[in-house]
């Protein structure tokens, strides 16, 4: 039986390396497009023990100029699942804005996003899946507006292709997490607005973030198109 194939943006840190250690335990083929090569450490099968290690290829990539991606995707067949978690965060206030921020953080997160689907959706495989890793921050957060800006975008990207997608019955969904136990916590672009810890406790575990992607692209995730799910700890109460 052919392993499914999934392409998972930023995958060599944080939430997309969770990503495509998750699919790869569980014996996807992953292609992984990120600045950095990632390692990834074998994992055992829960239910076995045993090794159970899709295959994996890396594309050295960089997000933030996606007109690349259509040539650098070009030898790339059939994928089953096309997962966006690349991002990065500038903050600041109204007064202090930074226009080249805010162009930064769109093509990261927008235009990569656009560019990905669009070059790779003829190759997705009918009953395919679609998944953008927004942020709970997209609802609106002081101090994070571009921020906020770039990942609201994504939903209306993934309900308009839910719907141009839907009779191949090919799913897609935004997986929008809190503060998450990231390198992106200490990354000094984000300084002015310090991540606050949810109400159970404890940041998100990027393998959290992992299980519910999984779970979306996986057969149970079938019936959700068009949504936006947010994992937060119960930042958003």
């Amino acid at each position: 039986m052919t392993a499914p194939h999934a392409v998972v943006t930023g995958c060599s840190s944080g939430i997309g390396h969770a990503i495509a250690t998750t699919l790869l335990a569980g014996g996807w083929k992953v292609t992984g497009l990120s600045r950095r090569e990632p390692g990834f450490a074998p994992h055992a099968n829960p239910q076995t023990g045993d090794a159970d290690e899709g295959t994996f290829e890396w594309l050295r990539a960089d997000l933030s100029a996606p007109e690349a991606l259509p040539g650098l995707l070009s030898h790339l067949g059939t994928v089953d699942a096309v997962v966006h978690a690349a991002g990065f965060m500038t903050t600041a206030p109204l007064g202090s804005l930074d226009p080249a921020a805010l162009r930064g953080m769109f093509a990261v997160h927008v235009e990569a996003a656009s560019a990905l689907v669009d070059t790779l959706t003829e190759r997705i495989s009918d009953g395919g899946r679609v998944v953008l890793v927004g942020s709970r921050t997209m609802t609106g957060v002081a101090g994070k507006s571009h921020y906020a800006a770039t990942k609201s975008a994504l939903s209306g990207l993934s309900r308009s292709w839910a719907i141009e997608l839907a009779p191949r019955s090919i799913t897609c969904n935004v997986v929008a997490p809190g503060p998450t136990d990231t390198p992106m916590l200490n990354d000094p672009g984000r300084a002015g607005v310090p991540p606050k810890v949810p109400a159970l406790g404890k940041l998100v575990d990027p393998a959290d973030v992992a299980e519910l992607v999984a779970f979306l692209l996986g057969p149970h995730g079938s019936s959700i198109t068009g949504q936006t799910l947010t994992i937060c700890g119960g930042a958003s109460l």
